[in-house]
C-alpha cells in the first residue's frame, strides 16, 4: 500500500525532470531539424514521441521506489499511486497513438510528393493500408488465442492489444540492444588506437565517395527531368505549370547546390511523358525530395569523414612537436566556442595521451555493464536474485518490501538509459532502414518521423524488460507492472514469452561479438570492409581499401586548400576558420599534387560555424 500523501520535494524532483526532459528534446530536435521552417505538424508529434518515452527513464525507478511504504530504509523520490497510475496512462496511450496511428500516418504525408492536402492523405491512408492490414490480421488470430484462454472480456481485449505491441516492440529492441551492447564498447576500444582509428576512417572512405557520387548523378537526372518539363510550353504540361514552377525553384535552392569550382560538362540524357499527369508529378516531386536529402546524407557524412581524418592526422603528427595547433574562431562562433582553454601543448597530452586512456576506461566500464545485463537476461528463468542488476538496484535486501532508495533509483536510471541508447545506437548503424538517416539540420521529415517512432516503439519494451531483472516481489508490486505485467501475462503465451524470448539476445550478441555478419556476407559472396583486405592486398588499391580512401581524402584536402588560397591568398594556412582546416593544409602539404577527385560534390563544410573536432579548446 502507496503511503496517502506524497512530499512536495518529490513532486518537485519529478516536475524539474518533466523541464529538463523537454528542453533536452527540444536541443534535440534542433540538432537534427530547422526549428523556424519546421511546420508545427511535424516538429509537435515528434516532440512528444521522444519526450514521453524519455521520460519513462525516470517514471520507471519512482514506481519501484513508490513501494516502499512506511519501511525504515529512504525512500528516494516516490509519488501517490493514483498520481502514477494517471502518468503511466497517458505515457503509455500516447506513445501507442504515436506509434502504431499518428506517426506512421503524418510520415508518409511528408513523402507524399502532391501538393494538395486531400491528395497527401490519400497516398498517407493508402500507404498505411497494407501495413495496418497486417497488424489487424496478427491482432484477429492473438485475438481468438486470447478469447479460448481468457474468455470474451474488454480486459482481455485491451490485453490483446497490449501485448501484441508490447511483442514487436519486444522482438526489435532485444536485436538492437544485443548488437549495441557489444558495439559501443568496441568502438571505444577501436577509438583508443589512434593510428588504427586513422586507417579505419580512411577504410571507409571510398565506399562513401562513391555514395556520395552516386546521389549527385540521381539528383542531377531528377533535375534535368525538372529542367524538360520547364521548357514545355503546351499540352497537358500547362494544367500543372504552377507545380512544375515550383520544382523548378526546388532545384534551384542554393542551399540544395554543393560548392563548386565547376559543374557537370554533360547533362543527363533523359525522358519524360508525353503525357503529364499528377501522378506522375507526385511521383517526381517524391523522388526529387529524397534525392536530395540522400544527397546532403552523404555529402555531410563526406565532409565529417574528411574532418576526423584530417584531425586524427594531426594528433599523430603532434607526437613528433608535442603541441597540436588549431586555427582562428569562425566569425559566427560564440563568446564560448571562442574562449580557448588548452595551450597547444596541454592540448597535445589531452588528445594524444589523456582522451585514448579515457576511452579505454569508458569501455570497460560499458563492457562491464554489457557484460550485466545480458547476465541478467539469462538468469532471471534460474533465479531472479542472482541477477547483477537487481544487485546494484535493490539496495536493503532484507526489507520486507525489497525497498529501494535514491542511489538504487540513480543506478536504475542509468540501466534503462544504457539500454535505451545501446538499442537506438544499433539503429543509426545498421544501414537497412530504406535509406533513412539523422543529418545535422537537415534531417528529412519522413526520417524524422520514422527515428521517433521507432524511440516511442522501443521505451516500453525495454522499461518493462529491465523491470524483470528483479525479484517479483519487487516489480509485481509496482503500478507499472499492474497496469501491463498483468495483462501481458494474462495468457501462458505471453507469460512464457516474457520470460523465454529475451534469452535470444544472445544471438546478435554473438553474431557482432564474432562478426558473423561479415562472416555471412563473405559465404554469399557480397563484398565487405574488413581490415583484413589490408593483409590479402598489399597495395591497397582496386578494393575500396584505405591506401585508395587515404588517397581520396588527400585530394579533397588538397583541392580545399588550393580553393582557400585562391580566395583569400594574402592569408596563409593560420587563418583557417576551423581546427581541422590546419591539419588539412598540414595533411595537404604533405600528399601528391593530384588533381581533386570530383570537384564538383564538394559540400559545404561548417556553415554553421562548428569548430570542428577539436572544438574551440
Amino acid at each position: 500500500m502507496l503511503l496517502s500523501s506524497a512530499p512536495i520535494g518529490s513532486e518537485i524532483f519529478a516536475s524539474i525532470c518533466l523541464i529538463v526532459i523537454s528542453l533536452a528534446v527540444i536541443l534535440v530536435l534542433r540538432y537534427y531539424l530547422p526549428l523556424r521552417t519546421t511546420p508545427a505538424y511535424i516538429l509537435v508529434p515528434i516532440f512528444f514521441a521522444l519526450a514521453l518515452p524519455t521520460s519513462i527513464v525516470f517514471l520507471v525507478p519512482i514506481d519501484l521506489a513508490s513501494n516502499a511504504g512506511t519501511d525504515d530504509g529512504t525512500r528516494g523520490i516516490w509519488l501517490q499511486e493514483r498520481t502514477l497510475l494517471v502518468s503511466w496512462r497517458i505515457t503509455y496511450w500516447l506513445t501507442f497513438g504515436l506509434t502504431w496511428f499518428i506517426l506512421p500516418i503524418l510520415a508518409e504525408f511528408s513523402d507524399a510528393g502532391h501538393r494538395d492536402v486531400q491528395a497527401k492523405l490519400m497516398y498517407s491512408l493508402r500507404s498505411n493500408a497494407k501495413y495496418q492490414a497486417m497488424v489487424f490480421g496478427s491482432g484477429i488470430l492473438g485475438l481468438i488465442y486470447v478469447f479460448i484462454s481468457a474468455g470474451v472480456t474488454p480486459t482481455s481485449l485491451k490485453g490483446l492489444i497490449m501485448a501484441l505491441a508490447y511483442v514487436w516492440g519486444l522482438i526489435l529492441a532485444i536485436y538492437l540492444m544485443g548488437h549495441g551492447l557489444v558495439a559501443i564498447p568496441r568502438s571505444l576500444f577501436r577509438k583508443a588506437n589512434i593510428s588504427e582509428s586513422l586507417r579505419r576512417i580512411q577504410a571507409s572512405a571510398p565506399k562513401i565517395h562513391e555514395s556520395m557520387d552516386d546521389s549527385i548523378e540521381r539528383l542531377e537526372v531528377l533535375e534535368a527531368q525538372v529542367m524538360l518539363l520547364s521548357q514545355r510550353k503546351s499540352g497537358t504540361a500547362m494544367h500543372f505549370q504552377e507545380w512544375i514552377e515550383e520544382l523548378g525553384e526546388l532545384c534551384n535552392l542554393p542551399e540544395s547546390r554543393p560548392r563548386t569550382t565547376s559543374r557537370r560538362m554533360s547533362i543527363p540524357a533523359v525522358s519524360v511523358p508525353t503525357v503529364i499527369t499528377e501522378n506522375y508529378l507526385a511521383d517526381l516531386t517524391r523522388s526529387l525530395t529524397r534525392a536530395r536529402h540522400k544527397r546532403i546524407r552523404y555529402m555531410d557524412e563526406w565532409d565529417r569523414l574528411v574532418q576526423n581524418s584530417v584531425a586524427t592526422q594531426a594528433i599523430l603528427d603532434s607526437a613528433a612537436s608535442k603541441k597540436l595547433e588549431i586555427g582562428a574562431s569562425s566569425p559566427r562562433a560564440s563568446f564560448f566556442e571562442r574562449l580557448t582553454i588548452f595551450t597547444p601543448y596541454t592540448r597535445y597530452l589531452y588528445y594524444y595521451h589523456m582522451v585514448p586512456y579515457m576511452r579505454i576506461l569508458f569501455a570497460g566500464l560499458l563492457s562491464v555493464a554489457s557484460v550485466c545485463i545480458v547476465w541478467s537476461e539469462v538468469i532471471k528463468l534460474v533465479n531472479s536474485n542472482l541477477s547483477v542488476i537487481s544487485r546494484t538496484v535493490v539496495h536493503h535486501p532484507n526489507s520486507d518490501r525489497g525497498q529501494i532508495g535514491f542511489p538504487g533509483q540513480m543506478i536504475a536510471a542509468g540501466w534503462i538509459f544504457y539500454m535505451c541508447a545501446a538499442a537506438l545506437t544499433s539503429m543509426t548503424e545498421v544501414k537497412v532502414w530504406r535509406g533513412r538517416a539523422l543529418v545535422r539540420r537537415n534531417t528529412g521529415y519522413e526520417s524524422a518521423f520514422w527515428y521517433a517512432m521507432q524511440v516511442a516503439r522501443l521505451s516500453v519494451p525495454l522499461s518493462y524488460n529491465f523491470m524483470t531483472f528483479l525479484t517479483p516481489d519487487v516489480y509485481e508490486k509496482t503500478v507499472f507492472y499492474k497496469f501491463l505485467g498483468k495483462l501481458i501475462n494474462l495468457t501462458p503465451l505471453g507469460t512464457g514469452f516474457d520470460y523465454f524470448f529475451p534469452i535470444f539476445i544472445l544471438i546478435p550478441v554473438s553474431a557482432a561479438l564474432f562478426n558473423l555478419y561479415g562472416k555471412a556476407k563473405r559465404m554469399l559472396g557480397f563484398s565487405l570492409d574488413d581490415d583484413s583486405d589490408d593483409e590479402e592486398n598489399a597495395t591497397g588499391y582496386g578494393t575500396g581499401g584505405w591506401r585508395e580512401g587515404r588517397d581520396l581524402i588527400e585530394r579533397e584536402v588538397g583541392g580545399s586548400a588550393s580553393l582557400a588560397h585562391l580566395r583569400n591568398p594574402q592569408n596563409g594556412a593560420g587563418s583557417s576558420s576551423n581546427g581541422p582546416a590546419i591539419a588539412a593544409s598540414n595533411l595537404a602539404s604533405r600528399s601528391t599534387a593530384a588533381p581533386r577527385v570530383n570537384s564538383s560534390v564538394r559540400p559545404h563544410v561548417n556553415e554553421t560555424g562548428d569548430e570542428g573536432f577539436f572544438g574551440s579548446g
